[in-house]
């Protein structure tokens, strides 16, 4: 589907998780984290192209990474790129783009992706957000991918749908009960049991006019700021007044500020082998392993009596193991990490750490 949708990519974080490789001047959307020989974000681009024409994607980034952002995708035109002056969450950028778009088309349909998902059965994402698409065109609807979880992931956020209630001609479109953040583990085991929660994708899709409703509805401080630019969205004026628009923004989470509270928020349940690539943990779970349970990125790895690690290293590196078990070890730049796999929860507080002790330079 194409002409009245917009495809908007959220590329503005810093992926933290992602230490060491994802870092403040780069990080892991602007990284070929996967050595397919593209980024997360190009390969986020070249999805969405089956979605919409270039010049209905739009790329919302920190103002640090415009830069990189036209580096990586040359074809977009850069006038599609929303540079963000500080970094507020998803409502602020939701809203930005959103009234972006409405002044540019106010009967569009918007879709809002991450920048840094895997997608393994492209044709299958494509079915399914044409559905939401064309659900959220004759509906007033807040529309949201859904995944059919395989295991109680407690990095992951949840939403509960309502049973037995026939939307549409799609069995797969269910009303939304519930939202939940990121469960304890037995929380997340009764989830898995109950058999009516999905993992929630942060994908989402809706007309200009329903979400823009909803924001007025639900944060109406923060879109009465947005509302304030039109007619200078697209103008030389746009970015002193989106700097101006910013510093008066709450730092909050489109789930918290619209999601959680609206009455007509729906969700297709989708299984098109999907993963967040949150942790390095997840790009395990992600990766081909070997017959020990290795996951190895390098061409020059060997291992000895070494089982169930990931081990991620650059291509002109000689590296031997021996001896681990469970671990995480990574090097990029001038940075090893040896990290336990069950202790990857911790990195966000080492590399707070590593800033207070050594400085901004290893950030």
């Amino acid at each position: 589907m194409t002409g009245k949708t917009y495809c908007v990519i959220m590329a503005g974080g810093l992926g933290t998780r992602f230490w060491p490789m994802s870092r403040t001047l780069k990080p892991k959307q602007f990284i070929d984290v996967l050595g397919t020989g593209y980024t997360l974000i190009q390969l986020t681009y070249k999805r969405l192209l089956q979605i919409c024409p270039p010049e209905n994607i739009l790329i919302v980034t920190n103002e640090s990474y415009v830069d990189v952002v036209k580096q990586q995708l040359p074809d977009l035109n850069p006038n599609n790129i929303l540079s963000e002056p500080s970094r507020r969450n998803t409502a602020p950028c939701i809203a930005y783009a959103a009234h972006r778009i409405y002044n540019m088309d106010p009967e569009a349909c918007m879709v809002v992706c991450p920048s840094d998902h895997i997608i393994y059965d492209e044709n299958s994402f494509t079915n399914h957000l044409e559905a939401a698409i064309d659900s959220a065109g004759k509906n007033d609807w807040l529309m949201t991918l859904g995944i059919l979880p395989t295991r109680p992931d407690t990095g992951y956020g949840y939403i509960q749908f309502l049973n037995g209630e026939q939307l549409e001609d799609d069995n797969r479109i269910k009303k939304v009960k519930t939202f939940t953040e990121k469960p304890q583990i037995e929380l997340a085991k009764e989830f898995i049991k109950s058999g009516d929660f999905l993992w929630n994708s942060g994908i989402f899709v809706w007309s200009i006019v329903a979400v823009v409703k909803a924001m007025e509805l639900h944060m109406p401080e923060m879109n009465a700021l947005f509302a304030k630019g039109q007619g200078i969205y697209g103008t030389v004026d746009e970015a002193d007044f989106i700097f101006n628009t910013y510093m008066l923004c709450k730092n909050i989470s489109i789930d918290y500020a619209v999601m959680e509270k609206a009455p007509n928020v729906y969700v297709i349940v989708s299984d098109f082998g999907w993963s967040d690539l949150g942790t390095w943990g997840s790009l395990y779970e992600n990766r081909q392993r070997d017959k020990n349970g290795n996951a190895v990125i390098g061409k020059n790895v060997m291992l000895y009596d070494t089982k169930n690690c990931l081990i991620h290293m650059p291509a002109e590196k000689m590296v031997l193991l021996q001896g681990l078990n469970d671990y995480i070890v990574v090097e990029s730049d001038n940075i090893l990490m040896v990290v336990k796999k069950e202790d990857e929860q911790n990195i966000r507080q080492f590399v707070n750490d590593v800033m207070i002790e050594k400085g901004e330079q290893f950030i």
